[in-house]
């Protein structure tokens, strides 16, 4: 499975999403516990949207930016043709 896949997969839990864009601030603002949270980063980071470093007593999660415009640039293209393909079926019933 590609980082793509990986990725989209990984950003298919809702938790996972706000985890991802809460980075800088995991304690504060997530209803589920410590544990909860280092679960999602793990699925994350085999994903390839985050990395992982030890800065002393403590693990920092960086987004990975190629990871994320790799991802970003698959739903635009998907977008692309959805709407592509939409306006062509909705000119041929018209």
């Amino acid at each position: 499975m590609g980082t793509c896949a990986r990725a989209t997969s990984a950003l298919g839990d809702p938790t996972r999403r706000v985890v991802l864009e809460l980075l800088g601030d995991l304690a504060k603002g997530l209803p589920v516990s410590r544990p909860d949270v280092s679960q999602h980063l793990r699925v994350l980071k085999r994903a390839g949207l985050v990395g992982d470093r030890g800065e002393g007593k403590r693990r920092v999660y960086p987004v990975v930016p190629e990871s994320v415009a790799e991802v970003r640039a698959h739903f635009d293209l998907l977008w692309a043709h959805a709407l592509a393909n939409g306006s062509t079926v909705t000119e041929r019933e018209v």
